[in-house]
């Protein structure tokens, strides 16, 4: 009877403990963690304080993402004309910051770098060509372009590629020549050298596409992919080895479906992939960042409030919006989307809470 009347108390303590420490967080408080949480595209070669960039930084704003040419109009710059131009853009952007704002890109080398050699920039040649000069080569290639990064005040760099160059006929990995190879040694060789040059410039390195998109068919930009029958556990060595090796500080999601890992999600909405494998079984403890939530697909499938009910759910800490669509997402929305949900318990406090821990603690390295 004692102990039944002790373990009551306990239980009743501890409901009591966590009513007063979600009580402690004001709405305000709320909305910019959530705010932390998010990776914003935006069109702009520079920035004033009249442009919504400028509100959603102040706001708290994770991250914004940038690109040389506007999907919609080639002929339009987005927001990368040369390298001074970039490196004022970035000072103004990290300025209006009352914390680290994460300034990234995507800048593999090859047909995947937004910053070209006609702007300016080094040229990086594509992952596959590297992998074939050898490691010297890749060393000199990787600190060239880190060096860039830095000189241009970006600090976030969405590579390395760590898939597996499986599928020959793969066309949005494999025949770009984005990937190090087929065997996961030479992956995993070549996109240490990557993160290692990086890391030296104190350049955050994204692996990427989690759990592996070298095996597919098709291209998540377009639409669904399924991965169930060409994907293999060999796909998540590089993974393993970057996580033990403590080369893994931020791990990239993909859009892909597989049904062996999870009957009913793609792995960026997946608690089963994110957080029972990623997390619990590699042990992976760094930052899980979505890839471009408006990728066809996730968002043909799937209205906002579902896609990030079920991206934060399943363990993602950062909610990429790269607008590249002629209609943008606001941060305003995906806040009021997201504080609206906390409210209804669809997601809890304590998620956003521990999100915005692993936020911190990478940008304290």
């Amino acid at each position: 009877m004692q102990k039944s009347f002790l373990v009551l108390v306990v239980l009743i303590c501890s409901i009591f403990s966590n009513l007063f420490a979600n009580e402690s967080y004001s709405k305000k408080d709320i909305e910019k963690m959530i705010s932390k949480m998010v990776i914003l595209g935006f069109n702009g070669e520079n920035v004033s304080s009249k442009d919504e960039i400028y509100k959603n930084i102040k706001a708290g704003l994770g991250g914004v993402i940038l690109f040389d040419k506007d999907p919609n109009d080639k002929n339009k710059v987005k927001n990368v004309r040369n390298k001074e131009q970039l490196k004022t853009l970035t000072s103004q952007l990290q300025a209006i910051s009352n914390q680290k704002l994460l300034i990234g890109i995507d800048q593999e080398g090859g047909i995947v770098q937004r910053l070209k050699s006609s702007d300016g920039f080094v040229n990086t040649p594509k992952a596959s060509e590297v992998a074939l000069k050898g490691e010297t080569f890749a060393k000199q290639t990787y600190k060239n372009l880190a060096v860039d990064l830095s000189e241009s005040g970006i600090n976030l760099d969405f590579a390395p590629v760590v898939d597996l160059a499986i599928n020959k006929n793969n066309k949005v990995i494999v025949t770009r020549g984005r990937s190090f190879g087929e065997s996961s040694s030479e992956v995993i060789k070549y996109s240490s050298i990557f993160i290692d040059e990086l890391k030296k410039e104190q350049v955050i390195s994204v692996l990427k596409h989690f759990p592996g998109h070298g095996s597919s068919l098709a291209d998540s930009h377009l639409g669904f992919v399924d991965i169930t029958k060409t994907w293999s556990e060999k796909e998540l060595e590089p993974y393993k080895y970057l996580i033990n090796n403590k080369k893994a500080n931020m791990i990239m999601t993909a859009h892909v479906f597989n049904e062996k890992l999870d009957k009913n999600y793609p792995a960026t909405l997946s608690y089963n992939i994110n957080t029972n494998l990623l997390r619990n079984k590699l042990g992976f403890d760094g930052v899980l960042v979505s890839d471009d939530l408006q990728m066809y697909a996730i968002s043909k499938h799937y209205d906002l409030k579902q896609t990030l009910t079920l991206a934060i759910n399943s363990g993602v800490d950062m909610l990429l919006f790269a607008n590249q669509l002629a209609k943008p997402i606001t941060l305003k929305q995906i806040v009021d989307v997201v504080y609206a949900q906390v409210l209804s318990e669809q997601i809890s406090l304590e998620t956003i809470i521990k999100a915005n821990k692993r936020i911190d603690s990478l940008l304290a390295k």
